[in-house]
């Protein structure tokens, strides 16, 4: 038996071919563009993610008999508006995950509707990638376009849509919509109200390891699959991904080092953060979530290194770092690229390099890159112990978790131990695992998790590279105060935070 997981990223759709003993088989990669029309938005055409897939599925299969293909499961790139018109053609290019254009309609919703009233319906706030602000700003800034829509769905409920016709979605990437009652896991007709959205255009919501149907004959025909393999309704990326990782049920955690990171707490009860900070998230296994996510992690490193110093080779520039040696000279970085969701929910900081002076070079540059991002992690961290959570160690993964230096610095800024899972391919395999579950191969997330995840390696603080990283972080940590309102008059955008003193 073979299963096709979907990674539906950012920048690529990446496709794994798994056994039933959770070996990869083969995986294909299948790019496409991302743009960026203004500063701070961020857009792509979901035919583009279309395609990939159906060039990248018969490539998958060179070589396998498809027949024996059972199933499929797609992890997707969460909050992206995909909006249909009533022929089912796509209106405009998706509004994604790190668009920061709604700053206006993410104040009405904590300002107006308010903070505490959002959490009691969707136990959460408004942040500027959410789906709900920008279906405002569309009625707002586009309101042609705005009263074609019959279908609002998210980026891999699209493809899942093309592959079988089924207009469904699941709890945990429904729950980034701020349209979602997480803790009843339904959509809250009164942010439905809100929204301006009738129900009507709301896909139906399932658990993730359902089966949503099988493919279309249409469409298993230019794939080459058989018509009877069974899709499921899948996860948002880093539910997925932690289901690939087996963070599942109470007190796990998973890091996700990728395009953008993430600290995901994994819990079979129900919580919520009065304030925000974090996100509270039904979960792909059928229980919940905290999660903090920065919006640029291992892309700084990849800005730094191919667009501003103009290499490819990622390892030689980290090759001088000794991740136990925090930095003396004060060099520090800011990784806001995109703007910043955890816990800042500030769409207008910018990265900013601070406390350069003659002495610095490209290494301490590079090093501070790696620095600034894991102290983004611990801001994360430090809301959810502030909560009580405790954490002693996470599995991590992402492209990042490719880079020994980072993963060694990470543990040492956080003070936990760093789990590396045998098989690391984030949601994609999170994907494969639910569509094993979907097929009928096992009777739970839970069973199939005891079956394929394993841990590899293990990574530990060292003590005393902990405390000077701790030292350091006391620095970091009162640059974004001291910066903010450069950065909202830089961009022009009100704020409602005030600045920390």
């Amino acid at each position: 038996m073979l299963f096709i997981g979907v990674d539906l990223g950012t920048s690529a759709v990446k496709l794994l071919l798994v056994d039933g003993a959770g070996d990869i088989k083969r995986s294909v990669s299948e790019e496409y563009p991302i743009e960026f029309p203004r500063s701070g938005w961020s857009q792509q055409n979901p035919d583009d993610w279309w395609a990939a897939v159906l060039k990248g599925v018969p490539e998958l299969l060179r070589g396998f008999d498809a027949a024996d293909v059972c199933a499929m499961g797609c992890g997707g790139q969460m909050h992206g508006l995909v909006v249909l018109d009533d022929h089912d053609e796509v209106i405009r290019p998706a509004i994604l995950w790190n668009d920061g254009r709604t700053g206006k309609q993410v104040d009405y919703l904590n300002e107006t509707i308010g903070k505490e009233r959002l959490v009691s319906l969707t136990a959460n706030i408004a942040y500027a990638g959410f789906t709900a602000p920008k279906i405002l700003w569309m009625r707002e800034n586009e309101p042609e376009l705005f009263r074609r829509i019959r279908k609002i769905m998210l980026p891999k409920d699209f493809v899942n849509y093309r592959l079988t016709g089924s207009f469904v979605t699941d709890c945990s990437d429904a729950s980034g919509t701020l349209l979602f009652d997480v803790r009843n896991r339904r959509w809250s007709e009164e942010m439905l109200r809100v929204c301006h959205v009738h129900a009507s255009q709301l896909p139906e919501i399932r658990e993730s390891y359902d089966s949503i149907g099988t493919l279309a004959p249409s469409v298993a025909g230019k794939i080459g699959l058989p018509t009877g393999v069974v899709v499921c309704t899948g996860a948002g990326d880093n539910a997925a991904a932690a289901i690939g990782c087996g963070v599942i049920g109470d007190g796990r955690c998973n890091i996700s080092l990728g395009t953008s990171g993430t600290i995901f707490l994994s819990s079979s009860r129900f919580s919520v953060l009065k304030g925000g900070e974090l996100h509270s998230f039904a979960h792909a296994d059928g229980g919940f979530s905290l999660m903090g996510c920065i919006l640029s992690a291992a892309s700084c490193n990849k800005w730094w290194t191919e667009q501003i110093i103009g290499s490819s080779d990622i390892a030689s520039e980290q090759a001088g770092i000794d991740p136990d040696e925090a930095a003396e000279e004060q060099t520090f970085f800011l990784p806001y690229l995109m703007g910043e969701r955890s816990p800042l929910n500030d769409s207008s900081a910018r990265a900013a390099f601070v406390g350069m002076s003659m002495a610095t070079g490209r290494p301490e540059m590079t090093r501070s890159i790696l620095e600034g991002v894991s102290f983004a992690f611990k801001d994360c961290l430090n809301i959810a112990r502030d909560q009580g959570v405790s954490i002693e160690s996470s599995m991590v993964c992402g492209g990042g978790a490719k880079s020994a230096v980072w993963l060694q610095m990470l543990a040492n800024v956080l003070g936990i131990t760093l789990l590396i899972p045998k098989t690391e391919q984030g949601p994609g395999y999170g994907g494969a695992m639910l569509g094993m579950v979907a097929f009928g191969m096992y009777s739970s997330v839970v069973e199939c998790a005891e079956h394929l995840v394993a841990v590899r390696d293990e990574i530990k603080p060292h003590a005393v590279a902990q405390g000077r990283y701790e030292r350091r972080y006391e620095i970091w940590r009162h640059l974004y105060p001291g910066m903010k309102d450069i950065f909202t008059m830089m961009t022009g955008q009100k704020s409602d935070r005030a600045v920390e003193k």
